[in-house]
């Protein structure tokens, strides 16, 4: 009982939706001893695979679950998610290979075949909120006895994961809530920056998330705090770019190269972000106003805005000596390289994608000098997930 009400707790605390869909997977899992799980979330009527747990398979190497996301199922009763999103009711089955002959669903066995894996017992849920709308549907796989058996599901068992259900829907919401706002304003700079893709901030989220969870742990930095952190620079890495949208058109959208005087006007778009976020109401806010001021900080100092003079009136400000080191925030080193990786390996209007190996290769040489090196060894470490998350979303 004191687990499921630190759930309920916990759980409103998270913002980001893979870690509000990670707590959820991990707490369901964990009651019943479940070696699997998934989650699928509901999206123009179709049920999307958005997260996914297999200890046996993946066990800590959480990036081999993205080939494995956004496959989609229609919402009827044919498959077992469709039959649970349709009819609001809950599947236990013993053993998903033994259903009977007039069954009105029917288990998919492609992941088992492609994989290995034997999927037997499960129980298959809806997530509906409080006006009963179907935000996903929740998978609990294999539950295991003390000695490592795969066992049925217990009427217990069924029980506490409905309760994670109950919760896990509005916490959902919050966190589809939360992404949507943060995607407004980059949409609003995408608007007028034919430049800016929304795939752009989403993977740089991604891959900022991955490095500082790589950086965290060779820094030795407790668990509860890195994952709270790891959170937050996903959300506040997407508004990196947040304020060319106070850049005048007529540089913003300039086809060729800027000028001089220009590039200055452009370079103010860091503080100009910054200042979004001046009124700071929470840690989220800090971090993504120390983000978007510093994302072009070079480590060796060389970057832009650095220790600039605010401007008086309408007086622009003006630029400074770049921060280096320690100065800049490991969050913006991390972000730094994230959006140059992210750069380099995506076409642009202006410029063709460069092949992968060159990418690594430069962010590799450039280590003491455009990158904090502790920041480009734990990018090398979180290589198959940059990798995996680079094709997760290049499919979207």
């Amino acid at each position: 009982m004191e687990r499921l009400l630190s759930f309920t707790s916990d759980i409103s605390l998270l913002q980001d939706l893979d870690s509000v869909l990670d707590k959820i997977l991990t707490e369901a899992r964990r009651f019943p001893g479940a070696e699997a799980g998934s989650i699928y979330l509901a999206r123009n009527g179709r049920l999307r695979i958005s997260y996914v747990h297999n200890q046996a398979l993946f066990g800590e190497k959480p990036w081999d679950i993205h080939p494995y996301l956004d496959k989609e199922v229609d919402i009827d009763p044919g498959s077992l998610a469709g039959y649970v999103a349709v009819t609001g009711k809950t599947l236990v089955l013993d053993d998903v290979y033994e259903l009977a002959a007039d069954s009105p669903f029917h288990f998919n066995q492609s992941f088992d075949q492609t994989t290995g894996y034997r999927t037997k017992s499960m129980i298959v849920t809806p997530l509906a909120n409080n006006q009963g709308k179907i935000v996903g549907v929740l998978q609990v796989i294999n539950a295991r006895d003390a000695g490592g058996r795969t066992v049925p599901f217990s009427h217990a068992d069924v029980t506490a994961v409905n309760f994670f259900a109950a919760h896990a829907a509005l916490a959902i919401e919050r966190a589809l809530m939360t992404r949507e706002l943060v995607l407004r304003p980059i949409r609003m700079v995408q608007l007028r920056d034919p430049r800016e893709t929304g795939l752009h901030t989403e993977r740089v989220g991604a891959y900022s998330a991955e490095i500082y969870r790589r950086w965290a742990l060779a820094a030795k930095v407790p668990k509860e705090e890195m994952e709270r952190t790891r959170e937050m620079i996903r959300i506040a890495a997407m508004l990196h770019d947040v304020g060319k949208a106070a850049v005048p058109d007529s540089i913003l959208k300039k086809p060729g190269p800027l000028s001089g005087e220009e590039m200055a006007v452009m370079r103010r778009h860091t503080i100009l972000g910054a200042l979004i976020f001046a009124e700071t109401a929470s840690d989220l806010d800090r971090m993504a106003g120390e983000i978007a001021l510093h994302h072009h900080e070079r480590f060796d100092g060389g970057g832009y805005p650095g220790w600039y003079r605010q401007g008086e009136g309408e007086e622009p400000p003006t630029l400074g000596p770049g921060k280096k080191g320690a100065e800049i925030p490991i969050s913006a080193r991390i972000v730094s390289l994230a959006d140059v990786y992210d750069a380099l390996t995506e076409k642009r209007s202006y410029k063709e994608a460069w092949p992968e190996d060159r990418v690594w290769q430069t962010i590799v040489s450039e280590t003491g000098r455009a990158f904090d090196p502790s920041v480009v060894q734990a990018f090398i470490q979180a290589e198959p997930a940059i990798r995996a998350l680079r094709k997760r979303y290049a499919r979207q």
